[in-house]
């Protein structure tokens, strides 16, 4: 699209750009930075820098700063341009806007105001280190950044423990050897997980291995750069019948037959259809069972 050619719609867009590699920007995203009435960024010298390096002018429109420090004073300003008609493009410092970035209060805003919010995908490091990690990639949660201190931070792990899920996180160069310690106590020491860092940069790395393994492994020397740590699921162990009997009769105190079974199967690793007839006689209810 030729910037002069088409005026964009009114709205706020949200744009993900490139975590390390400047070419990792899509041709979209370029389009909108190039033609939003207003730009808001994170960094704003990040931005500056990436429009210059794609040759996209920045001319005479506002360039806002909007971070975790100032949100509150920049947010009603952003909604009032958009509330006019204009476009505001905001950008994250790398990667999409949202993933452990202060964008939410911003999208939250325009979704209660009923204004357009439209999403530009791209760049992510919380895909580029799945994609890399050769663990399982069809149930994840994204944990963001664990507490500094190690009490909470151990506290933090306990609660995921139990999560059937392939766990991310975003660490520090200088916490990850303590950090990766630590889940190696709490979530098991045979836990497979990955460490990536550099992602999409000349010195890109993934080191593979158990818990234990890695925190050993990064433990005998220094790191740089930004950090993902991944971590695979654990083992759901057998559970007796006496356990599952006590998890039901819990779930049931606030819940239905069906989610009852539901959740202590999925927590369990039980057949579902198992658990539900073990609900139904607990619940003593009459719930017609489906075939999912």
């Amino acid at each position: 699209m030729n910037p002069g050619e088409q005026k964009l719609a009114g709205g706020l867009y949200f744009v993900a750009t490139p975590i390390g590699n400047a070419r990792d920007i899509t041709l979209r995203a370029l389009d909108v930075l190039a033609t939003a009435d207003v730009l808001a960024a994170e960094d704003t010298r990040s931005l500056r820098k990436l429009m210059e390096i794609h040759g996209v002018s920045l001319g005479e429109r506002p360039l806002l700063a909007y971070h975790d420090h100032n949100g509150g004073k920049m947010r009603p300003r952003i909604m009032a341009e958009i509330a006019a008609g204009k476009s505001v493009a905001y950008a994250s410092e790398a990667g999409t806007p949202l993933i452990s970035d202060p964008g939410f209060d911003l999208s939250r805003a325009a979704a209660e105001e009923g204004l357009p919010v439209h999403s530009l995908p791209g760049a992510s490091a919380v895909l580029a280190a799945l994609t890399m990690a050769g663990l399982p990639t069809d149930r994840f949660l994204f944990a963001g950044f664990l507490p500094n201190a190690r009490g909470q931070r151990k506290s933090a792990l306990k609660a995921l423990a139990g999560v059937q899920a392939t766990l991310v996180f975003y660490e520090s160069p200088k916490r990850t050897a303590a950090m990766l310690a630590d889940a190696a106590e709490m979530l098991g020491a045979d836990r497979p997980a990955a460490m990536c860092r550099e992602l999409t940069k000349r010195f890109e790395e993934c080191r593979r291995g158990t818990l234990a393994e890695l925190a050993a492994n990064i433990a005998s020397g220094p790191i740089k750069g930004e950090v993902v740590i991944v971590i695979g699921r654990g083992e759901i162990k057998a559970v007796s019948e006496s356990v599952m009997t006590e998890m039901l009769e819990d779930a049931l105190k606030r819940m239905s037959v069906r989610d009852a079974a539901d959740i202590v199967a999925e927590g369990t690793g039980a057949p579902r259809r198992q658990v539900y007839q073990m609900a139904l006689k607990l619940g003593q209810g009459d719930e017609p069972e489906d075939d999912g």
